[in-house]
């Protein structure tokens, strides 16, 4: 199922941030992850920049990845492919939805967030 959200609520005249590495389309959906809620881009803390998930960065960056560290919860690096909103660590990391849109995102995601933010484990 798409979720297909309408383009006053998609794009809101923002320019929202490039995201690098194989994506597949304009909600930042890529060659690893294509379901309809796999609409999220992550910043990288080692590059600032975006890529749609840990194994495009792994296959198209220049250097290893790098967590984001506990105390750098409040950075918006979390990118709505729906919207184009950049969401905080914090926010992202307690909900499964954009704030903005209400676009539902992966919930399956939770068990890469490691790969992205340190975790208090």
């Amino acid at each position: 199922m798409m979720v297909i959200m309408p383009e006053s609520i998609r794009r809101e005249s923002r320019v929202s941030p490039r995201v690098l590495g194989p994506v597949i389309d304009e909600m930042t959906r890529c060659v690893h992850y294509q379901t309809a809620v796999d609409i999220v881009a992550i910043k990288f803390a080692c590059c600032n920049e975006y890529y749609p998930c840990h194994l495009c960065h792994a296959e198209t960056a220049d250097h290893p990845a790098e967590q984001w560290p506990l105390g750098e919860r409040n950075q918006e690096a979390v990118l709505c492919g729906a919207c184009g909103t950049e969401l905080t660590i914090e926010s992202y990391l307690a909900t499964n939805e954009c704030l903005n849109c209400r676009a539902p995102f992966n919930e399956r995601c939770r068990l890469h967030a490691h790969l992205y933010f340190e975790t208090e484990d």
